[in-house]
């Protein structure tokens, strides 16, 4: 356990827009996925689902990006950046947040179950020796965009796009949160 705890405490993303060829093959990445499903999910209502974006997909989609925030106008997103993911990447899983309905179980409990996936998905990937970026962005969360380019369902939203390719082996540290100031003790 104690090599889990040391790359947990020593784990780095790397930007998605240095990850390059190679990519985890369909096996190497159904592992992946199947790790990443072992995620806490309560009531077992597997509240998300995968959308593996290969590269001809990516670029599809990173032109529709940009078309989209084109007509949204610059006051709202620069193009370079809603498509810039899309446009570079090599291989992305977008992490769909699909809530069941489920009185026991709020819908904001499924949508933590579903963001813990992107984690899990993203610690598998830099476990395994993959670099790897989990990714939002303005696309993620255009209607018009999610509707078109990923088909998901009116209830459905993304959680999290995750970059997954080869980059580098070490990546500087960058400046980490002040626990002892974030944390309050309740003794009573």
């Amino acid at each position: 356990m104690t090599d889990a705890l040391t790359f947990l405490k020593t784990r780095r993303s790397r930007p998605a827009k240095i990850l390059t060829a190679p990519v985890p093959d369909r096996e190497a990445l159904e592992a992946l996925l199947c790790t990443a499903a072992r995620t806490p999910d309560h009531g077992k209502l597997e509240p998300w689902r995968f959308i593996v974006l290969e590269q001809a997909a990516l670029r599809r989609l990173g032109a529709l990006a940009r078309s989209l925030a084109q007509t949204a106008g610059p006051e709202v997103v620069d193009p370079d950046k809603a498509s810039q993911q899309f446009e570079n990447g090599q291989l992305a899983v977008v992490v769909v947040a699909s809530p069941k309905p489920c009185d026991r179980f709020p819908q904001i409990e499924q949508t933590y179950s579903a963001g813990a996936v992107c984690l899990a998905l993203l610690n598998a990937a830099l476990a395994s020796g993959w670099g790897a970026n989990w990714l939002s962005g303005w696309a993620s969360h255009n209607r018009d965009f999610c509707t078109e380019a990923l088909a998901l369902a009116p209830h459905e939203t993304v959680a999290g796009i995750v970059h997954i390719g080869t980059g580098p082996v070490q990546m500087p540290d960058r400046p980490r949160p002040d626990v002892t100031a974030l944390t309050q003790w309740l003794n009573e």
